[in-house]
């Protein structure tokens, strides 16, 4: 059922619609080498095939799991004598992100002098996973996840085509149930036309009516799409943690849930949501992080899946506290200045004095003990190197238990400016 022409794709709207100008460029042609980036069952072999077939090219395809450096080579003699000949080869490249930066660098003489049309294929970001002498040679042309409709569609077409469908076999299935296998194609063209093709097997044997029955065991193993190292992974992390931070519960939880139904380490996400109690909620709710301990020690304690419904609650009680980055802001700040200003030396009057010799050179001289100056606080002592001076990196937000702290920073801190000024060593 694969396509054999632009109009029998389905989906890819935005790029193949009348008038857009891939399609445009593939009707005529004229094309250039290009990276179809988008996940499984998209259409990005049809592409590259179709890409063959308007241009009038040879066309030739190589895995970049499947495939060395000597094959690679071969292949692009094989395109170079051809073009010699006055015929160009179209090269699809499946998985071209497997290729090392060597692999990748043997393409670039034959696309730059035109004996290959370049068409590679990925599932992985390419500018995390191509290099960037490869990227400049080639348009990147992202495609998306099928929608439902459109791969109902498919399934249409392909209930009604007798030369490569299943056509003329008596095959009946209601729209519901077509919808079903559509949504649990979960955007991939190519398994929406396995499962239906798995159920027109079984209901062959049934009179070649799809029951309900029969599409409850062709579906019951369904899953969904979810690259535990890929792209997919990281934006989804991303999804789970910019919920949290923006305080939205029922979008938290819903990322969580699909990256648990992915597959994903749930010590993963226990490591992470510690993370976010500690980045994004920080001191505005300090219980936050005591929580996110024992959110993580109750899922080893209990495993799957009870242990899941913990890192739930977790997720849904960080999204809902107080939020502050301060201590973060100030940790980040606190090192800027290290790495800044090189190892200051410890003030004298913060060192310690165990021996003789070190009082005598002034080790500890000077040193106000908190506890005895007036209000428990020796305002004008600095706790900086002389060089740097005071600084102020903690600023607590008014949210949360931070508005305790800020409420007792913000006059000691004009308090100690007010004694450093009058000491005369430093202006506020």
């Amino acid at each position: 059922m694969r396509p054999r022409a632009l109009d029998e794709m389905v989906g890819q709207h935005r790029l193949l619609d009348a008038g857009s100008a891939l399609r445009r460029a593939v009707a005529s042609g004229r094309l250039h080498s290009m990276i179809l980036w988008g996940p499984p069952g998209c259409g990005k072999t049809t592409l590259a095939l179709l890409v063959a077939e308007y241009a009038e090219a040879e066309f030739r395809a190589i895995s970049a799991v499947l495939s060395g450096l000597p094959e690679v080579r071969k292949v692009l003699a094989e395109a170079d004598a051809r073009f010699a000949a006055g015929r160009r080869t179209v090269l699809f490249v499946d998985e071209v992100h497997r290729f090392n930066k060597l692999q990748q660098d043997a393409f670039l003489p034959h696309i730059e002098k035109g004996s290959i049309l370049f068409v590679g294929a990925t599932t992985e970001n390419p500018s995390f996973e191509l290099n960037s002498a490869l990227l400049s040679r080639c348009r990147v042309h992202v495609l998306e996840a099928v929608s439902r409709e459109d791969i109902v569609a498919a399934l249409e077409r392909a209930l009604d085509d007798g030369e490569r469908g299943l056509g003329g076999r008596g095959i009946a299935i209601d729209p519901a149930s077509l919808a079903l296998i559509a949504d649990a194609a979960d955007g991939d063209v190519r398994r929406g036309l396995t499962l239906l093709e798995i159920a027109a097997e079984l209901a062959e044997g049934e009179g070649g009516r799809i029951s309900e029955a029969t599409l409850a065991q062709v579906l019951a193993d369904r899953t969904r799409r979810f690259d535990k190292g890929g792209e997919q992974f990281y934006d989804q992390i991303s999804a789970l943690h910019k919920s949290v931070r923006s305080s939205n519960p029922d979008a938290a939880v819903y990322w969580l849930a699909r990256m648990l139904d992915g597959g994903c380490d749930p010590a993963y996400l226990a490591r992470r949501l510690t993370r976010m109690a500690v980045e994004d909620i920080g001191l505005a709710d300090p219980r936050a992080l005591q929580m996110a301990i024992e959110a993580w020690e109750t899922f080893d304690r209990l495993g799957s899946p009870e242990g899941e419904l913990a890192l739930a609650q977790l997720a849904i009680y960080l999204a809902s506290t107080a939020k502050s980055n301060a201590a973060y802001v100030a940790w980040n700040e606190a090192r800027a200045d290290v790495r800044l200003h090189g190892t200051q030396p410890v003030p004298l009057h913060l060192r310690n004095a165990p021996t003789k010799l070190m009082k005598e050179l002034g080790y500890g001289a000077s040193y106000q003990y908190d506890h005895d100056a007036e209000g428990g606080i020796a305002l004008d002592q600095t706790g900086f190197p002389d060089a740097m001076g005071e600084r102020e990196y903690y600023r607590p937000v008014a949210r949360g238990m931070e508005i305790r702290l800020k409420e007792k920073l913000d006059p000691l801190r004009r308090a100690r400016a007010g004694a450093r000024a009058a000491r005369g060593d430093g202006a506020e």
